[in-house]
């Protein structure tokens, strides 16, 4: 059967390719399902990682399948390696593997990869199904997430009801703040059909319910709001210029005060104020799908990613508390990163810039710090920035750049793939966000590198 995706009075080609390729991927796992296998699934660890492991996880245990899971921070070959010696009839991939097609062609089982990052010129084998919205010309950094791709492979199963898994992982992936797009769109359609998503207008930010107005404010990092994203001390001095008490919950705000609020938060941004996608039916502090992959987004960079998988796969009480309390202090630490990037500011090269920290509170959320400064102008946002972090002997880099950078030439995915592998390190992503992992002793020489690439992508553009 084909698949098209209208929009309008068009057939996207593109898009009609990419749910085919989807389907061959949804045939193969239900042979491995009618033959009641036992399916390995591996997934990453942040939180469109986790959302794409609960989503299969879920049709999974509807299906009455076993399976088993791990949830990991990166491919590498020693993974890839041990995971070859496994006798699992069928192995899926999710939000990864489009970087390991060559040495994944090597399984003599079965293999479904489901990722929306940057790919390479390698062909699958027959064995391998492989479905990336880049393979058919489909940004994979707006218009689908790793969640979305692996939502994709099981949505002709009788499974739109999980598409709200999908829509999470995209907003873990800084997707859908201000509107989805391409293929998001269908799965937004997907969930509003089947009655699991209704979409409200309202003010975007975080906690209203669960925090005191101040904190609320300030946690809120996306939409940025210059002054009071990231600013405890900024945020209660705004409140208070407002004449509303810092200390209330939003909740709890008379209508004339939230109209107030809103009415001067839409000042400073009015991405502020838009749509709000909610499951009707979940616990609140799991309704706002935003607030869902934050708390996700939490439980993945503390290294615990088996609590948010439990609570993706119906965990409440007492994993929703112990998650909530681990997002608070990532909060706290996300506002101490914000401070240090403030106080020391970066290191300027001729094409990019970046900073460096051997901070071990750093090393985990340095991409979430790093893309919260430039969008609230903390960070000088004419050039890429690099957030370098040691981890061991080695150093992590997290990538971030800005959407009108990367219509002038700057794709960071293929800059950090390409000079990481000079220097036996691995790193890629998408254009507008990436990562690599180089060895310590060659982070400058590793660092002029990339300054020459990305010069040379804005140049040749």
């Amino acid at each position: 059967m084909v698949y098209y995706l209208k929009v309008g009075d068009t057939i996207h080609k593109k898009q009609h390719s990419l749910l085919n390729r989807a389907k061959e991927a949804t045939n193969m796992l239900k042979e491995h399902i009618d033959k009641d296998d036992t399916i390995r699934i591996i997934s990453h660890n942040d939180a469109d990682g986790i959302s794409a492991a609960a989503i299969i996880a879920n049709a999974l245990n509807e299906e009455k399948i076993q399976y088993h899971i791990s949830i990991v921070p990166r491919l590498t070959d020693k993974v890839i390696d041990k995971l070859r010696q496994e006798q699992y009839p069928l192995f899926i991939f999710s939000d990864m593997g489009s970087a390991f097609v060559k040495e994944l062609n090597f399984f003599k089982n079965d293999v479904i990869i489901a990722d929306h990052h940057q790919v390479d010129d390698v062909e699958s084998d027959s064995n391998l199904i492989h479905v990336n919205p880049h393979l058919f010309g489909i940004d994979g950094s707006k218009d689908l997430s790793g969640a979305g791709s692996s939502y994709l492979i099981l949505r002709e199963l009788d499974k739109k009801h999980l598409s709200y898994f999908a829509l999470i992982g995209a907003f873990g992936d800084m997707q859908g703040q201000k509107g989805f797009t391409g293929i998001n769109e269908m799965i937004v359609q997907d969930g509003v059909n089947t009655g699991n998503i209704e979409i409200t207008e309202g003010l975007k930010i975080v906690s209203k319910s669960s925090e005191p107005l101040f904190k609320s404010l300030a946690y809120t990092f996306t939409p940025p709001l210059p002054g009071i994203t990231g600013d405890l001390e900024g945020s209660m001095a705004f409140l208070e210029k407002t004449g509303i008490s810092y200390g209330i919950k939003f909740s709890d705000l008379a209508l004339e005060e939230k109209d107030a609020l809103m009415e001067r938060l839409i000042a400073i941004n009015p991405d502020i104020f838009g749509n709000i996608y909610y499951i009707p039916k979940e616990n609140p502090l799991l309704r706002d799908l935003e607030e869902y992959a934050y708390i996700l987004d939490a439980t993945g960079k503390n290294k615990k990613t088996g609590l948010g998988l439990s609570i993706a796969i119906g965990e409440r009480k007492k994993a929703l508390e112990t998650a909530q309390n681990i997002q608070r202090i990532y909060r706290k630490n996300i506002v101490k990163g914000l401070e240090w990037i403030k106080k020391n500011g970066t290191i300027e090269l001729n094409a990019i810039q970046y900073l460096y920290s051997d901070d071990k509170l750093f090393k985990s959320i340095m991409g979430t710090i790093i893309s919260i400064a430039l969008s609230i102008k903390s960070i000088d946002s004419s050039k890429p920035v690099f957030g370098l972090s040691k981890l061991h002997k080695d150093i992590k880099i997290s990538g971030r750049t800005t959407r009108e950078l990367v219509d002038k030439g700057v794709d960071l995915g293929k800059a950090l793939h390409d000079s990481s592998n000079n220097f036996g390190g691995q790193g890629g992503g998408h254009d507008i966000a990436a990562g690599a992992m180089v060895s310590e002793e060659s982070k400058d020489l590793f660092l002029h590198l990339v300054d020459e690439i990305v010069e040379h992508q804005l140049n040749s553009n």
